[in-house]
């Protein structure tokens, strides 16, 4: 498992909840939480944070420095695009994708995605195709050449904003699988912070795991089921609802290209 690279997309532009990649926990920013976690993997070798040109992300370049990390600076809208061109310079072979939006990143789920990806013949897997793991947990691992295939091929908006959604929608073309949860599906809980609910929902779970650097799926869910009313914080948001929104740029692309 040589060459295993963590690259971070991270912007402060988020329309839902701007400046959300910096925000405070305990302390401690969403992305600096998401790298402690990254760091207690097995398996990653080597972090590269992919932020954007925009004047707005000097903060992120700034603390990458400040943490010693390797950092790429892109296009905000073409995500693909940003991430080839971070391959490119730092020579990237596996690629683990994930975001600041995912603060409580359990280090042995990741493992276990990364662990199937060195195991199998895959050009991509990840625990997202059919989701068993709570959103929050997400975790993609693709092959170098996976990436440049699809930063060749994809064309319509949604597929250059959301670095996977190409090879999602070819399993024809790339070599997947899916890491599902043992037991009891867990994917209709949101940990993920896409909103200020969301902030504060993962707001509470640190302020209740204070004590610990590092805490995991189990004693999550260990919280959550003696304080159900936990989860009424960031209830009735959709899954993925900044893909889809994504997708309606997609709509009459072709006729703006005729």
């Amino acid at each position: 498992m040589n060459n295993i690279t963590a690259l971070i997309q991270a912007r402060l532009g988020s329309t839902r909840l701007h400046g959300k990649t910096l925000m405070l926990i305990e302390g401690e920013s969403l992305l600096g939480h998401l790298i402690k976690r990254i760091k207690a993997s097995r398996y990653v070798n080597d972090i590269v944070i992919a932020t954007t040109t925009n004047e707005s992300d000097n903060a992120i370049v700034a603390f990458a420095k400040a943490e010693n990390l390797k950092f790429y600076c892109g296009s905000e809208d073409d995500v693909l695009g940003r991430f080839y061109q971070a391959s490119i310079v730092y020579g990237l072979e596996t690629i683990v994708r994930v975001t600041p939006d995912c603060p409580m990143l359990d280090p042995d789920v990741m493992d276990i995605v990364i662990s199937k990806f060195s195991e199998g013949n895959y050009d991509y897997v990840s625990n997202v195709i059919t989701p068993t793991f709570p959103d929050g947990l997400d975790t993609e691992v693709f092959s170098f050449l996976s990436l440049e295939k699809t930063w060749h091929e994809a064309r319509l908006p949604s597929e250059r904003e959301h670095v996977t959604a190409y090879i999602l929608k070819h399993p024809e073309l790339f070599r997947q699988f899916n890491v599902k949860r043992e037991g009891e599906d867990l994917s209709w809980m949101r940990w993920t912070v896409d909103t200020q609910r969301d902030l504060e929902f993962v707001k509470e779970i640190f302020r209740r795991l204070s004590s610990r650097d590092i805490f995991y799926m189990h004693e999550v869910v260990e919280i959550l089921r003696k304080n159900p009313d936990l989860m009424k914080i960031n209830s009735g948001i959709t899954r993925n609802e900044g893909y889809l929104k994504s997708l309606k740029n997609d709509e009459g692309y072709g006729k703006n290209i005729l």
